[in-house]
């Protein structure tokens, strides 16, 4: 029996419980030192452990955020390559879980209709014929996993959602803000923390240089403008709160800031503190010793949305269309029942095992 990549990840993780590394024998026999310390980072995060940890989130010295138990969300929804028609959307989630080091993100994943970008699965209401009324959802599981901590009770939520094109701004604001607080009310009464709800955007046109390329002070040996360059005014929005900040070093070409956009923020963050607290957090990347180019829960649910993939079977209908199994039961905890888009039934993803979701299986 020939078993692949991506069958061995789905059942480990949603059958067995289980986490797993794959390699490829002949990097592991040359033996080399950066090549067996990245497959470590993994195995390391995989496990339960940290990396990295921010000196300013371990002496409490970020305000908001480590002043009283904060989860810091990132969210992505991936869609299938083109010509495939009838493929679900991937969306993901995840959720800081280690206040107030806020280097562990705990993952949850669910298939929605083809090319939708708002991510359905936030918050959910269903009918159960022994429970009645029960709320779910891919907001409310993270929060039940970050209240198991120490803690009992969160007062931010940072949203940090990730390519959403500029004219759905304000739908997916409206839609997923609303979604959250439903999560948040079901959670306790009463319940609505204040939230700042960030768009990270990598795809665009913009690249900044420096005035003076002999300034080593302002650009970095590839001739880039250096890591925690933030350009705020200008050829920024006039009256919105957005900046761009580069935040790795460039190793070849041109460096492509990432374009942040503050859509709401309920927490009244000042321009510095949250282009401070992202570009910190950019160092935070379990996968590498470097920095990042975008925030890493943005890329981590990108990784968690692009790993959930593999756990979509092939339909054997005669359409040969590629639907999402359902063999492992309702995701995440919620209703089993199919969506409609077009003539394709989106069957949920089979459900992660509870240690597997706990911990960064995607990496």
């Amino acid at each position: 029996m020939v078993l692949f990549m991506g069958d061995l990840k789905r059942i480990c993780e949603t059958e067995l419980g289980l986490v797993s590394q794959c390699c490829l024998t002949k990097h592991v026999f040359k033996m080399s030192k950066q090549y067996l310390a990245n497959v470590a980072l993994k195995i390391n995060v995989k496990v339960g452990g940290r990396n990295t940890v921010l000196v300013d989130a371990l002496a409490r010295r970020i305000r908001l955020v480590t002043d009283r138990p904060t989860i810091i969300f990132g969210a992505d929804v991936t869609h299938p390559h083109p010509g495939e028609d009838s493929s679900p959307s991937i969306a993901a989630v995840v959720a800081s879980q280690d206040w107030p080091e806020i280097t562990k993100y705990a993952g949850l994943v669910s298939a929605q209709a083809h090319r939708q970008e708002l991510i359905q699965d936030l918050f959910k209401v269903w009918q159960d014929p022994q429970r009645g009324t029960v709320t779910g959802g891919m907001i409310k599981g993270a929060s039940h996993i970050f209240q198991e901590g120490d803690w009992t009770e969160t007062s931010e939520n940072h949203i940090l959602q990730d390519g959403v094109s500029e004219g759905q701004f304000y739908q997916v604001l409206l839609f997923e803000l609303d979604a959250i607080r439903k999560a948040c009310a079901s959670l306790e009464p009463n319940y609505q923390p204040p939230v700042t709800f960030v768009v990270v955007q990598k795809r665009h046109h913009t690249r900044l240089f420096a005035n003076n390329h002999n300034d080593q002070r302002t650009v970095d040996r590839s001739g880039n403008i250096l890591p925690g360059t933030v350009v705020d005014s200008k050829i920024c929005h006039p009256t919105e709160f957005d900046f761009y900040l580069c935040s790795h070093a460039g190793i070849q070409g041109t460096s492509r800031p990432a374009h942040y956009h503050v859509l709401w923020d309920e927490n009244k963050f000042t321009a510095d503190e949250l282009q401070t607290l992202t570009n910190n957090l950019c160092y935070t990347y379990a996968r590498c010793t470097r920095s990042v180019s975008i925030v890493p829960p943005a890329y981590y649910a990108h990784l968690a949305a692009f790993r959930a993939r593999f756990y979509m079977e092939p339909d054997t209908s005669d359409s040969g269309s590629v639907a999402s199994g359902a063999r492992g039961g309702p995701p995440q905890g919620g209703p089993r029942s199919s969506t409609r888009f077009g003539n394709v039934a989106v069957r949920p993803l089979p459900a992660l095992k509870e240690n597997v979701k706990r911990v960064m299986f995607y990496c």
